[in-house]
C-alpha cells in the first residue's frame, strides 16, 4: 500500500468512527489546559484530572500561581509524576507568563516554549487546542501508532510530526492528534496492542507484517515491535 492511500484511509477510518474525539484532560482556559499538559508529562490524564481540582480551587488563574512558591504547589500535585519539577515548572511558566505575556498564555509554538515545563509537545498541544493551530503534538501514543500503522519512520517526535502534517490535511490536525492518542492509549496499547479489535487492520503496516496464523499469539501479546 502507498503512503498516500495509507494516510486517505486512516483519515477516512477516524473520520467515520471517531469524529469528536477531544483532550481527555479537564479545563476551562487556556491557564488550565497548559496547567494540566505539564502535569500530565510521563503521567495518565485521569490522575492529573483528579489533582487539578484542588490546584484550580486554590490558584484559580495565572496570576494567583504566579505568586505561589513550588513548596506551596507541591503536596496538591504529590501524586502525580515527577512532582517536585512539576512544582517549580508551574510557579517558573505562571511567572513568566505574567511577566513577559502580560497574564495572556501566548499563541505561538515559539513563544510557549520559552515557558519553563513547555517543551514541543505540550506547546503544540495548547497552540492546537487553544488557538486552532494546525499543528500535531506528537507524545509517546502518537509516535507510537504513527509507527506501528506505517505513517512515519521518523526517528524523533518532531520528524513524526513533519510527517504527520505533511499528509494530514490542515483543517484536521487539531482532531488527528486526539484520534491518534486515543487510539494509542485504547487500542494500539504499547505491551498490548488490541489488533483483533482494530478497525485500522487493513491499512496497518503492523498488523500486515506480524498476522499470520503462527505468530497471532505474538500480536494479541505486543511483543514483537515494527
Amino acid at each position: 500500500m502507498r503512503l498516500a492511500q495509507r494516510y486517505s484511509e486512516v483519515v477516512a477510518w477516524f473520520r467515520d468512527n471517531m469524529p469528536a474525539a477531544e483532550s481527555e484532560l479537564h479545563f476551562r482556559s487556556a491557564y488550565e489546559l497548559i496547567t494540566a499538559v505539564i502535569l500530565s508529562a510521563q503521567c495518565t490524564d485521569k490522575r492529573v484530572n483528579m489533582v487539578t481540582p484542588a490546584l484550580f480551587s486554590k490558584y484559580p488563574d495565572i496570576h494567583n500561581l504566579a505568586l505561589a512558591e513550588a513548596e506551596e504547589v507541591l503536596p496538591i500535585i504529590k501524586s502525580v509524576s515527577y512532582p517536585n519539577s512539576k512544582a517549580v515548572h508551574l510557579c517558573g511558566m505562571a511567572r513568566k507568563v505574567v511577566s513577559d505575556f502580560g497574564g495572556e498564555i501566548p499563541d505561538s509554538i515559539d513563544s510557549l516554549m520559552t515557558l519553563p515545563g513547555v517543551g514541543r509537545k505540550t506547546a503544540n498541544v495548547v497552540a492546537s487546542i487553544i488557538y486552532n493551530k494546525p499543528v500535531i503534538a506528537v507524545d509517546t501514543h502518537v509516535f507510537r501508532v504513527s509507527h506501528r500503522i506505517g505513517l512515519s519512520k521518523g526517528r524523533t517526535p518532531q520528524a513524526v510530526e513533519l510527517d504527520l502534517e505533511k499528509h494530514i490535511p490542515v483543517e484536521l490536525r487539531a482532531v488527528a492528534h486526539h484520534w491518534l492518542i486515543l487510539h494509542g492509549r485504547y487500542v494500539c496499547k504499547s505491551q498490548k496492542p488490541q489488533c483483533k479489535d482494530c478497525g485500522l487492520r487493513n491499512c496497518c503496516l503492523y498488523f500486515s507484517k506480524n498476522s499470520s496464523p503462527d505468530r497471532e499469539s505474538i500480536i494479541v501479546s505486543g511483543r514483537t515491535e515494527p
